[in-house]
């Protein structure tokens, strides 16, 4: 025997048993798809982002304007609060002291030395006292002293003669040219200040002097007040006179002379002053009031949260964020990204289980992360502004409602539950708001089953808000809240609920195309007879379209004794055939008696006709741009089921002509694909059961009842239900809706008197 076919050991077959993959394998297999690993990416990017959007590193700031808290509110950290009145007041008074900018013009004190070298030179022109001047003379007389007599002529004489004397030597006068330009240089380069301005406070010792000559403007330097005003300057310059001219009398009456002559030549800049004072007024650093850790109170227990106590919390807030440790931050973060994860395991198995097309179809996929995503940015930042208070619950209310339109209830409270809790650890809401937030949101999805009307969206906002008003009322009772804030908190909630009714009606056409779903609504408006498909319909196979209402009645019915979508089922049938308009005079509903176009085709040929008609009605479906859930039921209302009249035909047939090739029975089937939803399926059989009776010759009940469970047992035994989720029990009750409608249209009628049989 050879080796191939030895027999194997008992050890070489327990060997080769392989067991299926237990749930670790399983898990670790589906990481290995391409399609896993982008959907995972994408959660991954939407935690990241929502980490960093939300600062999850720090904990929120919790107070807000009007809260009353149950104890006084102590200060955690060591903080600064500016004081803007200390801070003004210390400006204004850095503006009262700072250095004021003054003007000098020289040209005034030029022109007294002038007059005063000139004045001088006429004296010493006149060689006789008898000839002198003495109205200039007596210019140059110093006051003097009380008590003292007037000094005679003699002594006046004398006083001349000394006068002129002190200029005898060589060069004498342009000598005492050069000794009054240097004592009177100061003055003419500081300037000279009767007083102070009024608007100067009398404490002021300094001020900045510019030399204005011509067009041109010398710097800025500093000088002492008492320096530049006239009675000091005239005493500074009587002492430089003594020290630099020939003698104290020459002295005494050269600034006998100048000293009335002395005037004002400082003026003040307005402009440059002001620049200076608010120079020295941005200087002032912010005046601060500190408050202690542990021992200052920021707010007291039993009293409303105001303005200012607010912004003392938030001054707390941030300190105490600032000396916040790094590693206090990264736990912080990894609980927040594990709070992520935990959601999204759960609400992910709950979507695997549950709507699994979420997870298949990534437009959805990328859809239902993407609102969940705008819904927390929107509740975070209307948060930041105090007078919106409790508008987060508009964002939270638009995500519960649309998940409850496009999806299950269970799933949209599953999803409004977590970005709940999200937004709470985010904003910072303390357990009662997060109590009331969930509550509203859930009355909302509850109330949310079908929309019918244009008026339902708001009504399920004033049903929002009658939660929202009592929650409120409620849970503050329970956490002991003062009344005025629980009613004023509970209108502001109500009306927030009514606003997200309203703004939902607007957004419901959005939603159904983002999400592709058809609310009862807009299946209303689609299955009006007046639809242009429908219309086409009726003028080219009218028999097709009174088959198609009396499907869509029955189907109705059977639809909503599952409980499943009877409107969705109607307005499918009434398109579920629109393809048969191309070629309906191959359809016997449209075919007169004795007119068969099939008795000249064979039954391949015939076949390809009849099943052309789910095609044709798929490609006009999408041309006139009907909803995908109609085009469904277009494809899927035969499913893979067989063209049994024909294939009976092809098997007569080949019987009579043995030399004929096999007839193949997937030639004789539609292409499918079978029913994927419990509406779907109900369709198929409606349509099923519809045709079948009309054919009867006695539509009795008992007739109606045999064929109905003929047609369902087949559609069974052939797999028809089997992707659909329809089970025995639903079927059974199917049947039973199917049979008393047929009943109810093929009821039985009195004869009247001389009424013939037709």
């Amino acid at each position: 025997m050879s080796e191939g076919n030895q027999k194997r050991t008992r050890q070489q077959r327990v060997a080769s048993v392989e067991l299926p993959p237990g749930l670790w394998g399983i898990f670790l297999g589906q990481l290995r798809r391409g399609s896993v690993l982008l959907r995972l990416a994408l959660c991954s990017l939407v935690a990241l982002f929502l980490l960093v959007f939300t600062k999850g590193w720090d904990p929120p700031f919790n107070h807000r304007l009007g809260e009353v808290p149950k104890r006084d509110i102590v200060a955690s950290v060591d903080f600064q609060q500016p004081d803007e009145k200390a801070t003004e007041e210390a400006r204004e008074k850095a503006r009262q002291v700072a250095i004021a900018v003054y003007d000098q013009d020289p040209k005034p004190l030029t022109q007294l030395r002038a007059q005063l070298k000139l004045d001088v030179s006429k004296l010493l022109a006149t060689e006789n006292y008898a000839d002198l001047d003495s109205g200039l003379w007596q210019q140059f007389q110093p006051p003097l002293a009380e008590g003292t007599p007037d000094p005679t002529e003699e002594e006046r004489q004398e006083q001349f003669q000394r006068f002129r004397d002190a200029f005898t030597e060589d060069n004498g006068f342009e000598k005492f040219g050069e000794q009054l330009d240097a004592a009177m240089t100061p003055l003419e380069q500081w300037g000279l200040l009767k007083e102070l301005p009024p608007e100067h406070d009398a404490n002021v010792e300094k001020i900045f002097v510019r030399l204005i000559d011509g067009e041109n403007i010398g710097p800025q330097a500093g000088r002492d007040v008492a320096e530049v005003l006239i009675t000091s300057a005239a005493a500074q310059l009587q002492q430089s006179l003594n020290e630099k001219l020939s003698s104290v009398e020459l002295a005494s009456r050269i600034f006998a002379w100048i000293q009335p002559r002395l005037e004002p030549t400082l003026s003040l800049n307005s402009e440059a002053t002001h620049e200076a004072q608010t120079q020295a007024a941005e200087e002032v650093p912010v005046q601060t009031k500190s408050y202690h850790a542990s021992e200052d109170t920021l707010a007291r227990a039993d009293e409303p949260l105001t303005s200012e106590s607010l912004d003392l919390l938030q001054l707390e807030y941030q300190q105490r964020i600032e000396a916040q440790d790094l590693g206090v931050r990264i736990r912080r973060a990894f609980a927040i990204l594990g709070m992520y994860v935990g959601l999204y395991i759960l609400c992910g198995f709950y979507i695997y289980t549950h709507e699994p097309s979420v997870l298949s179809e990534l437009v959805r996929y990328v859809s239902l992360l993407t609102l969940v995503l705008l819904t927390v940015i929107l509740s975070c930042i209307i948060n930041q502004y105090q007078y919106l208070w409790g508008a987060d619950l508009i964002p939270l209310l638009l995500l519960g409602m649309t998940l409850a339109i496009a999806y299950q209830q269970e799933m949209a409270l599953l999803l409004s539950a977590s970005v709940t809790l999200i937004i709470a650890i985010s904003i910072g809401h303390d357990m009662p708001q997060a109590l009331v937030l969930m509550a509203t949101v859930a009355g909302a999805i509850l109330v949310l089953k079908q929309v019918r009307t244009r008026g339902k969206l708001l009504q399920v906002g004033f049903v929002a808000a009658t939660v929202a008003l009592l929650t409120t009322v409620g849970v503050g009772i329970l956490y002991g809240q003062p009344w005025t804030l629980l009613w004023q908190n509970g209108f502001t909630l109500a009306l927030w609920s009514i606003i997200a009714g309203s703004l939902m009606t607007v957004l419901l056409p959005a939603v159904e195309n983002v999400f592709n779903v058809q609310t009862d609504l807009s299946l209303i408006e689609l299955g009006d007879p007046a639809h242009p498909l429908l219309q086409e319909l009726i003028r080219r196979a009218p028999g097709t379209y009174n088959h198609s209402i009396t499907v869509a009645s029955l189907a109705e019915a059977a639809a909503e004794s599952i409980g499943a979508r009877g409107l969705l089922v109607r307005v499918g049938a009434y398109f579920h055939d629109i393809g048969k308009m191309l070629k309906p005079g191959y359809f016997i509903e449209n075919q007169s008696q004795g007119d068969n176009r099939h008795d000249t085709l064979v039954p391949a040929m015939s076949t390809l006709v009849i099943i052309a008609h789910v095609k044709d009605g798929a490609d006009l479906a999408r041309q006139n741009k009907l909803p995908e859930q109609i085009i469904d039921f277009i494809q899927q209302h035969h499913g893979t089921t067989l063209v049994e009249y024909f294939y009976r035909q092809a098997n007569q047939q080949k019987s009579k002509d043995p030399e004929a090739s096999e007839v193949d029975e997937s030639t004789f089937r539609y292409p499918g694909p079978k029913p994927q939803t419990k509406e779907a399926g109900v369709l198929m059989l409606a349509d099923a059961v519809e045709s079948a009776t009309r054919a009867l010759k006695e539509p009795t009940p008992s007739r109606i009842e045999n064929i109905v469970e003929e047609l369902s047992l087949k559609r069974l035994l052939d797999g028809q239900f089997d992707e659909c989720g329809l089970t025995l029990e639903e079927l059974h009750k199917i049947g039973e809706s199917l049979v008393k409608s047929l009943t109810a249209v093929y009821h039985g009628r009195v004869k009247y008197p001389g009424q013939e049989t037709a």
